[in-house]
């Protein structure tokens, strides 16, 4: 028997790509995206599913947003100048090395977000990228990053998807509490 194609909270982190104060606003609806993954890190953090954070060239492109790092707390922050996260095993010590399911949200679509997908999928790793937490410059780019993860097996999902398959159940007091404060 296979294992659940669904995302697991005990079984998946959060990878959290180069979401960069002086990137963001160059980012097609950047404020969006970031929302989107601020989101996903609060739920993350309530179920207990480890979330992990790169920052591209942080000595030129600076760290991560103020509300990304306002949900960062104890949580590992990689810094890198490859574009995939995966390269040079920037990610060995991490939770996303440790874990067989990523979920992953950042920028930018097309170049980092691509290559680290796609070094992950070529590991083993179960990928799944959440639409709405990914943005590029260009709309065209992100959806030509898209359409090329989807032709190479990495699931695109939403946000909600995410979280729901992570709670597995409602009736739970965690259920509660996520539905109450986050699901409209």
């Amino acid at each position: 028997m296979s294992p659940s194609p669904r995302i697991q909270a005990a079984s998946s982190s959060l990878l959290v790509i180069d979401l960069q104060a002086r990137l963001l606003p160059a980012i097609d609806q950047g404020a969006e995206v970031m929302a989107h993954t601020v989101w996903l890190m609060q739920i993350a953090r309530q179920l207990s599913v480890p979330t992990v954070i790169t920052e591209q060239y942080p000595r030129g492109l600076g760290s991560s947003a103020p509300e990304i790092l306002a949900e960062a707390d104890g949580v590992p922050r990689v810094e890198k100048i490859c574009f995939s996260s995966h390269s040079e095993s920037r990610l060995a010590d991490t939770a996303v090395a440790d874990r067989p399911q990523v979920v992953v949200c950042g920028t930018e679509a097309h170049v980092c977000v691509l290559q680290t997908v796609l070094d992950l999928k070529a590991a083993g790793k179960a990928v799944f990228v959440v639409e709405e937490g990914v943005g590029s410059r260009q709309a065209r780019d992100k959806a030509l990053a898209i359409a090329r993860m989807r032709s190479h097996g990495i699931e695109i999902v939403s946000r909600e998807m995410v979280a729901f398959e992570w709670l597995e159940r409602a009736g739970t007091d965690v259920f509660r509490s996520i539905n109450q404060n986050f699901i409209r």
